[in-house]
């Protein structure tokens, strides 16, 4: 019952918090609700037992991405783009966006009536429960699907040299 009641929970903070985050004029109040979003998301993680999840989803949205929002509003002149003229010739293409999005909303509730219904909880072997959830996935991602790891991580290692290269400053002497 418990779990129940931090799930709704959670789920409210985020759901109010996500609004906040595009109704908000000022992009600092928006960044921080963002940041409650993101733990909110992390919060239901943790209440489905997916403590893994939880952790990601902390380190990488709330330390990074926000982190790097925040870095973006400090450098943007925001006194300069508060006088200019905000969402530009927007409102055609959001109102028909919004239309197809309430659109596949309504046919997928009503079409899937019956899938909204949770299946009941069902315990893990003994075997399994042995195991913490972050052991299972590192042993998936060392074992299972150690090729696509390596090559993601390569992928990364040539876009942070890359970002590098390319945010480097020529000196006069370079040139």
């Amino acid at each position: 019952m418990l779990e129940l009641i931090l799930f709704y929970t959670f789920g409210t903070i985020a759901v109010v918090s996500a609004i906040l985050v595009i109704t908000r004029h000022n992009v600092v109040h928006s960044a921080a609700f963002l940041g409650a979003t993101l733990f909110a998301v992390a919060g239901i993680f943790l209440t489905l037992q997916a403590e893994f999840l939880a952790g990601v989803q902390v380190i990488v949205y709330v330390g990074g991405i926000l982190v790097l929002f925040v870095f973006v509003i400090m450098l943007i002149a925001v006194e300069r783009s508060v006088h200019e003229r905000q969402y530009n010739r927007q409102r055609t293409i959001a109102l028909i966006t919004s239309a197809i999005l309430i659109v596949e909303i309504a046919y997928g509730l009503y079409r899937g009536r019956d899938s909204l219904i949770l299946p009941s909880i069902v315990t893990p072997p003994a075997a399994a429960a042995a195991v913490g959830n972050s052991e299972q996935v590192g042993t998936a991602l060392y074992t299972s699907y150690l090729l696509p790891f390596e090559i993601a991580s390569i992928l990364l290692l040539v876009a942070i040299v890359g970002a590098v290269v390319l945010a480097k400053k020529r000196t006069p002497a370079e040139e």
